[in-house]
């Protein structure tokens, strides 16, 4: 088949998708000392701040243009102007984002022009990078949008310039999907590490949302994350990983700028694409040794060993962003399990994908309802499928945006060789839960009619023979 199935309700039940605003927004909270402000009404950038913050719980960097119906049906040009202006007096930021939300994209408004007049009338902010995103709530998805912020970034702070890898540094450039952790980026780094190379992030959650005290008072700007510097030293960088399908056209257009190798992986996780990940590092490594990455390996194979009498054959449905369902389908494919069914938010538009019919763009009801079809035995996703485990009375492992009823889930590790060992654990611990404990007593033989008769206690319970 040549796509998912798509669903024929008049209407979305329980929504799955988050917007492309959100995906943009994210991507700016990796980046050093930004400041993304959203083009729209206030309601857009409190829902934003509002599931970001329940679900890092730390403070999130943003500013909204504050459109209302006036500026909304005449143009909000100004607003933008303004709220530029206002935010690089008041913060002075290393960089602004500025993100288009459906308010302002459906009317036609121009970022661009926009900018170009704020750089026009106030000369003095020319220090300061402003990138345009438009990233509208009706056209693509969370991993969409921040696809297109990490593209904007690239073509706005990238100058084309021929590849000098450094010898003395062993950098590696890392294009981060959005469905990748703070815990998913470090491991990530540790496993680079432990081959003689240095990750850089772009963005760098790892750096600004990994839950740590900053130094000082909090400031309105993102704390930590990826300098600006990086993109003076990126064509140093021995390769470039890009981690997620969706930012595979934002590496073409590095790749354009400055030519050097890029490794493409849909995913790290499972034993295949780990394998396949150290496989291809090692020309770029300087004969470093492989003592930890086979310790490694060695932990994930014997949690596979541990796991598969829980994990095999179980039948599981999922939902979420599709790079991540791309990477639990693989590991749970590894361990015998089986995909029932995989409910996206958007179908991808680059068509690289291959779908069968597990595949289904729809809402967390489409997945509900497939889930009791089919029989599964164990839900992943969000928070939101809590109330959909509760009555197909089966087990959820949270996974994707937005977690919101557990603490640390924002951080948690299901990447690399030890990622995926732990993960493993972890959803067999969910089926052990839920599973009977115990044989009921069975009792053949010429006694079997005294334990059926079984004299009484006198607090009622049976005297057995």
């Amino acid at each position: 088949m040549n796509g998912p199935i798509r669903k024929r309700k008049p209407l979305t039940v329980r929504p799955l998708k988050s917007s492309p605003t959100v995906g943009a927004v994210l991507a700016f909270q990796g980046m050093a000392g930004a400041m993304p402000i959203l083009h729209g009404s206030q309601g857009c950038s409190a829902f934003t701040k509002v599931m970001f913050v329940r679900h890092f719980r730390e403070p999130i960097a943003i500013q909204t243009t504050a459109m209302d119906q006036t500026s909304t049906v005449m143009g909000g040009d100004d607003n933008l102007i303004e709220a530029l202006d206002t935010v690089a007096a008041k913060h002075h930021p290393a960089l602004i984002g500025v993100v288009s939300t459906g308010l302002t994209a459906l009317p036609g408004s121009d970022l661009n022009r926009a900018i170009k007049q704020f750089r026009a009338d106030y000369p003095q902010w020319r220090q300061i990078p402003v990138i345009p995103v438009q990233a509208p709530d009706f056209a693509g998805s969370m991993s969409d949008g921040h696809a297109a912020a990490v593209m904007a970034m690239i073509d706005q702070l990238v100058e084309a310039r021929p590849w000098q890898a450094d010898q003395t540094l062993p950098m590696v450039n890392v294009l981060a999907s959005s469905t990748l952790t703070p815990g998913d980026l470090e491991e990530i780094a540790e496993l680079l590490e432990a081959l003689g190379l240095q990750a850089v992030f772009l963005p760098d959650l790892a750096a600004s949302l990994d839950g740590h005290l900053a130094d000082g008072s909090h400031g309105a700007l993102t704390s930590g994350g990826t300098p600006l510097t990086f993109f003076n030293m990126l064509h140093r960088a021995r390769a470039t990983l890009v981690i997620g399908h969706p930012l595979f056209p934002a590496a073409e257009l590095l790749q354009s700028r400055c030519p050097m190798p890029v490794l493409r992986f849909d995913h790290l996780m499972g034993l295949d694409a780990c394998d396949r990940l150290v496989s291809e590092l090692i020309p770029f490594c300087d004969g470093w040794g492989m003592a930890r990455i086979e310790r490694w390996r060695r932990q994930l194979l014997d949690a596979m060993l541990d796991t598969h009498f829980y994990l095999g054959l179980k039948r599981v449905a999922l939902a979420g962003e599709a790079e991540l369902l791309l990477g639990f389908r693989q590991l749970l494919a590894e361990m015998g399990a089986v995909s029932v069914a995989c409910v996206v938010p958007e179908w991808p538009r680059d068509g690289q994908m291959t779908a069968d019919e597990s595949w289904m763009v729809g809402d967390l009801d489409d997945l509900e309802r497939l889930a009791g079809e089919r029989a599964a035995q164990l839900l992943i996703g969000g928070s939101p499928l809590e109330e959909s485990a509760r009555r197909l009375k089966i087990p959820l492992h949270r996974a994707g945006y937005p977690i919101f009823d557990r603490l640390g889930e924002f951080r948690r590790v299901r990447v690399g060789y030890r990622g995926a060992r732990d993960t493993l654990f972890e959803l067999a611990n969910l089926l052990l839960a839920h599973q009977p404990h115990g044989i009921p007593p069975s009792l053949t033989g010429p006694r079997r009619s005294e334990l059926d008769k079984g004299a009484s206690n006198d607090d009622g319970t049976l005297q057995y023979p």
